[in-house]
């Protein structure tokens, strides 16, 4: 067999006395390679967002040293009184793809004296009138646009980053990312009276953001998770097999549910247990964790479900706790329109639905132990 025919592991194999010199020649490079400022700094950034939480401050009985801590009274000290982060009128709006967000969203815009943004992290940049477009989702009832409140900003190009639709969706508490809020303090600035931001990509971000925001109202929607199944698939899609697998679906994937499970999983382990499920599975077990998440850091939380069909209790409740006083009841009621309900059974029957649940339940009782 003439030489170059022959399989490459044949024919290094006379140098194989070189394999274990290579090895630790290699080894030993990349040790130092990391031992380096910029490997450390490379190691960090391959793993932000992994890594645990900075280091702690204590005094010697236990109790945490604050950064405000003063030796000298001369020396300078931290005013942020004054910053948007610190502002106490501020709504933040988080909820799940398909979950009527949009109708919430829309609700404050109709409110005298706010300015409602809806989607700041969407890809289509509402800031930038040549990368938007002008395309509206018809089952957007009563909403003629989406950027009406991004006019003007286009300077909001330079802190944007679209890494944000699904990478690092999970921030723990402490998490670094100046640039993130850089981004949300610009618009909550920019924003004459007070401002109302409606997110579809925070959910798992919302220990961050009531770090960061500390005296911002959090408003929590969720939507029963078998109707937001079917409305997150297409007609197109809608015929997707009970049977069908991840891999079958990624066609029909138009809300992330794939990306965002693969960006979770570093955090929440046992998603990998639902490769070989239907991918009802998936979206129920990111439903969960994302209704959790939301009841945990949220001042006040609405099924969409009440909010459509008991508006006269919801609507009071939802905006007292938003600190919101004056408002035409009338006016917003007629904003609210909602799909038919219950439409799930369309796609399969309650059995099949909660046979997938259960299995999911059973793995988050297994993840978090009470």
């Amino acid at each position: 067999m003439p030489e170059e025919s022959r399989p490459l592991h044949e024919r290094i194999r006379p140098l194989g006395w070189l394999r274990a010199p290579l090895r630790r020649w290699f080894f030993n490079l990349f040790r130092k390679a990391w031992e380096t400022d910029d490997g450390k700094r490379a190691a960090v950034e391959a793993l932000k967002g992994l890594l645990a939480g900075p280091p702690t401050l204590q005094l010697p009985d236990g109790s945490a040293i604050r950064p405000a801590l003063r030796p000298y009274p001369d020396l300078g000290i931290a005013d942020r009184a004054s910053e948007p982060c610190q502002r106490d009128d501020v709504v933040i709006i988080t909820a799940r793809f398909r979950s009527g967000s949009t109708l919430l969203w829309n609700l404050f815009r109709q409110l005298e004296g706010f300015t409602s943004y809806y989607e700041p992290f969407n890809e289509r940049r509402w800031f930038d009138p040549k990368h938007r477009g002008e395309r509206i989702d018809p089952t957007h009832r009563g909403v003629s646009d989406y950027w009406r409140e991004y006019e003007g900003l286009e300077e909001l190009g330079q802190l944007y980053d679209e890494r944000w639709i699904d990478h690092e969706l999970y921030m723990s508490a402490d998490a670094w990312n100046p640039a993130m809020k850089q981004y949300v303090e610009a618009l909550i600035a920019k924003a004459p009276g007070r401002t109302a931001l409606q997110f579809n990509r925070i959910d798992f971000r919302l220990p961050w953001f009531r770090r960061q925001f500390p005296r911002a109202k959090i408003l929590h929607l969720y939507r029963h998770p078998r109707d937001q199944w079917l409305s997150a698939l297409t007609d197109a899609s809608r015929n997707f097999p009970r049977n069908g697998t991840l891999a079958d679906f990624v066609p029909h994937d138009h809300f992330y549910l794939l990306n965002w499970a693969r960006d979770l999983s570093y955090h929440f382990q046992f998603l990998h247990e639902l490769d070989r499920e239907h991918p009802y599975s998936l979206h129920y077990a990111v439903w969960k964790l994302s209704y959790l998440f939301g009841r945990a850091y949220s001042d006040c939380s609405v099924a969409f479900e009440t909010l459509v069909t008991e508006p006269k209790r919801e609507l009071p409740r939802l905006l007292d706790s938003a600190n919101v006083k004056n408002y035409d009841s009338a006016k917003l009621s007629a904003v609210i329109s909602g799909p038919p309900l219950g439409k799930w059974r369309e796609y399969a029957d309650d059995a099949w639905f909660r046979g997938h649940e259960t299995r999911c339940e059973n793995l988050l009782a297994a993840y978090f132990p009470q």
